[in-house]
C-alpha cells in the first residue's frame, strides 16, 4: 500500500512530518506485510502521476483533509510521532488517529 505523509526534507532518517502548507517535500511510503519496502520523495503530490495512494498522514487533525478523503484515502493523524520511521511504527500497530465524517 502506498502512503503519503509531508515532510521537510527529502532525507528519510531525518524527515520530519509538517503541516501540509509548511511541508517541503511528500514522502510516498510503499508499505508492505507490515514492512517499509521503500521511501521515495516528491516536491509535490502531483509529480506522482495519478497513482492510487491509499492513505495519507498529517501532523493535525485541523488541516483541511476533505480533498484526500474525496481521492478515496484513509486519512491518519500523528500523536507525537515525527520521525517516518516512528509514524511507520505507529502506523503497524494501528497507533494513530482517524479523521472521519
Amino acid at each position: 500500500m502506498l502512503i503519503w505523509i509531508p515532510v521537510d526534507s527529502s532525507e528519510e532518517k531525518s524527515a520530519k512530518i509538517k503541516p501540509q502548507v509548511e511541508a517541503s517535500m511528500w514522502a510516498l511510503v510503499d508499505f508492505d506485510e507490515g514492512e517499509v519496502g521503500s521511501v521515495k520523495f516528491y516536491e509535490n503530490r502531483e509529480d506522482l502521476g495519478g497513482e492510487w495512494v491509499d492513505f495519507i498522514i498529517l501532523a493535525n487533525k485541523f488541516e483541511n483533509y476533505m480533498d484526500f478523503m474525496n481521492e478515496g484515502m484513509m486519512v491518519l493523524v500523528v500523536r507525537e510521532e515525527e520521525s517516518i520511521e516512528d509514524i511507520m511504527t505507529a502506523f503497524k500497530f494501528k497507533e494513530l488517529d482517524e479523521i472521519g465524517l
